[in-house]
């Protein structure tokens, strides 16, 4: 990942920064035209100071350079490395800025890695859950862009199943549209073996992948919750729980900040990852 952040600065700004490289002989060889062999030396620096050197000749030509990286992984080194050498270049003072995005979860694990806890200053924007209309809206448009036909009920069916979460909009449209990619219509039957696809992909990927991070205190506050059929009062969750007000508010941030859970007013609380009420009740029963 982080080769490639270089490799793209330099291609994005090789009219602005000095294209040079270094290169010796390696061979050479006489014959009625000649002949000669090089390889590029690459010089022996990091990648922190590579990319400083990148940034500092932008600086210098009057703009500067934005990273943006999806899909945030926490797991990876790269990315803390990335984390971690971007604070030293915004101390420095460089004209650098970083764009990250990802699923709550894993932006929460990335904010609470001590070697990259500056992150926790930065702006964040919870996207949240996009209107049944906007779906509709996006998945017509991208099918008549694209000179295909939708059965109306298919869309129905696929904007219900949706619930507004974006990971699924993508998932559902890809999935569908996959299905027949060289028929002309997508059909109601292709939108359900869609939905079916990828809502057992989000139970793998996402809602499995959120319920095995969670500690044994997280789910006890979680199953307090399913009392309730919508939304849940701190103050019932303290009686279930029989914990101090102290500890249910840290079990809440938490369960907020890993967007599982999302405020609705004072003192209260709902299930805010689509499905994952269902999914938490289904691990309960077994």
């Amino acid at each position: 990942m982080l080769e490639e952040i270089e490799f793209g600065a330099k291609r994005a700004a090789g009219h602005l920064i000095d294209p040079s490289n270094s290169f010796e002989v390696t061979g050479l060889e006489i014959a009625p035209l000649g002949s000669i062999e090089v390889n590029r030396v690459h010089a022996v620096s990091t990648w922190r100071y590579r990319m400083s050197d990148i940034i500092d000749q932008l600086n210098e030509a009057g703009t500067g350079l934005l990273v943006t990286v999806d899909e945030v992984d926490p797991t990876l080194d790269e990315m803390i490395q990335l984390a971690a050498t971007y604070q030293h270049f915004v101390t420095d003072g460089k004209r650098v800025a970083l764009l990250m995005a990802g699923l709550p979860n894993n932006v929460s694990t990335l904010l609470n890695h001590k070697t990259v806890s500056f992150l926790r200053r930065a702006q964040q924007y919870h996207l949240g859950r996009i209107a049944d209309y906007d779906v509709r809206e996006a998945l017509i448009r991208t099918i008549q862009e694209n000179d295909r036909l939708a059965d109306a009920g298919g869309i129905d069916r696929a904007v219900r199943s949706i619930s507004g979460f974006p990971f699924l909009l993508q998932l559902v449209g890809y999935r569908a549209w996959d299905l027949t990619s060289d028929s002309k219509e997508i059909s109601s039957r292709d939108f359900g073996l869609g939905i079916k696809i990828a809502h057992d992909e989000m139970d793998d990927r996402i809602l499995a992948a959120t319920y095995r991070e969670l500690t044994a205190e997280d789910k006890r506050f979680l199953i307090a919750m399913l009392d309730d059929e919508e939304e849940s009062t701190t103050a019932d969750l303290i009686e279930r729980l029989k914990r101090s007000p102290q500890q249910v508010s840290r079990y809440r941030r938490r369960m907020i900040d890993a967007g599982i859970i999302g405020e609705r007013g004072r003192g209260i609380v709902a299930f805010e990852l689509p499905f994952f009420r269902d999914y938490l009740t289904a691990q309960c029963v077994k």
